[in-house]
């Protein structure tokens, strides 16, 4: 099972296949669709007649039941696309055979090392097999790794007839690391009672509750007047935008704050004199305090518009994702038995909560209650990311192990 999951991830993060953020498309790229079409062969290749890819890029396939127990369908989902924080183009994975410890100088770029004192998990990968990108590009585990352990799943289940599992329905989604990968997943369709995204971390966690999410959008109005004749005149609305940004609280951004501790995060500031665009990200575990932190957002901003009479906002929130959690506590055998599973593989299971969302965070709420399983991957969306071989084997393991324990439950 090692070599077939390596082989998987070599294969599949070659392809380039960065999702955009600035397109309106779905997929936002169409070379998502690249990829997309080698694992419709490759599962056709193993049987499941019917896989096939829709018109947004997103892949469906079934592996039927070999028992006569009513088992509900299990879904297994993870994206095709990677991160456009940094480039994936022209990816050249490297593998360490036999980690033996110590920092790993990476090969197309000197000035990329992953340093033990920064990456800790390494301390446990020794006689493992890493692999790394050659630091010019992110590597693509995320989530191609997740990609490359349904699949070997299910060639292990097809190839093991004794291993008893009902239906399991396998799903790939485009645009996920540009908040869309469910936008375009037809549940009915796909049929499932429940679902896992394979798109975690550290092997043994396992991820049951994210944040809540919004989006906030503030369009400023200003005065444009000649800069020789504007005393008095000019509202600047650039300036108006720093002021906002100026004022808000220190304590609530990204990098003051951790563990359950939400924030208000500026993305995006575009303007000119007369006009100005300010785009946030607003995370809290809980509904209420993303309701306190727009509120905080939106009084000051109406505060610093007071100074300037002739100005005016609008302010427009706009819903993202929920917490998963309000749907999967309704449904404590998903959790139940995804623990068990990973106690079959000799892992210790850790719950987590993701500082974050996933497909799982959307699915839960269109009917599709979905957690988050770990691949192994590390230090996603960085060109000094990497992954354990011997880890994805067992996020793979971790699979079969799961249809089991949903078939002898049911």
């Amino acid at each position: 099972m090692t070599d077939t999951v390596l082989d998987r991830l070599l294969r599949y993060v070659v392809i380039d296949t960065q999702s955009n953020p600035e397109s309106q498309a779905q997929p936002s790229t169409e070379k998502q669709k690249d990829l997309g079409r080698v694992l419709v062969a490759e599962l056709l290749a193993l049987g499941l007649d019917d896989a096939h890819m829709d018109e947004h890029g997103n892949i469906y396939a079934t592996l039927p039941a070999n028992t006569e127990k009513d088992v509900p369908v299990i879904c297994f989902c993870s994206h095709m696309d990677t991160a456009p924080d940094f480039t994936g183009t022209d990816v050249k994975p490297n593998i360490v055979r036999n980690y033996q410890g110590g920092d790993i100088q990476l090969t197309g770029d000197a000035s990329r090392i992953i340093r033990v004192r920064e990456h800790p998990d390494l301390e446990h990968q020794i006689g493992n097999d890493i692999v790394t990108t050659d630091g010019t590009t992110l590597l693509g585990a995320d989530d191609k790794a997740g990609i490359a352990e349904i699949m070997t799943a299910v060639a292990t289940m097809i190839a093991n007839p004794e291993i008893r599992h009902g239906t399991v329905r396998i799903l790939f989604t485009t645009d996920e690391e540009i908040g869309r990968g469910a936008d375009k997943v037809d549940i009915a369709k796909l049929g499932a009672a429940f679902a896992y995204t394979m798109d975690g971390g550290r092997v043994g966690e396992i991820d049951d509750e994210t944040f809540s999410a919004d989006g906030v959008e503030i369009e400023i109005s200003g005065v444009a007047q000649h800069p020789g004749t504007s005393k008095g005149v000019m509202e600047n609305a650039i300036k108006i935008a720093c002021d906002i940004v100026a004022c808000l609280p220190k304590e609530l951004a990204p990098e003051t704050t951790d563990g359950r501790q939400g924030f208000i995060h500026p993305t995006d500031i575009t303007g000119s004199m007369d006009a100005a665009n300010l785009k946030f990200i607003i995370r809290d575990f809980t509904n209420e305090g993303l309701t306190d932190k727009e509120a905080l957002l939106k009084s000051i901003a109406e505060q610093v518009i007071q100074a300037y009479p002739g100005s005016t906002m609008r302010f427009t929130v706009t819903e993202q994702y929920r917490n998963m959690k309000q749907v999967l506590d309704q449904h404590p055998e998903i959790m139940a038995n995804l623990t068990e599973a990973v106690r079959r593989v000799g892992l210790e299971p850790v719950t987590n909560s993701i500082r974050g969302g996933t497909d799982g965070s959307r699915l839960s709420f269109m009917g599709l209650p979905c957690p988050n399983i770990y691949t192994g991957g590390h230090s996603y969306h960085s060109p000094l990311e990497w992954i354990s071989v011997q880890d994805m084997e067992k996020s793979a393991e971790t699979i079969v192990e799961l249809v089991k324990v949903w078939e002898e439950r049911a």
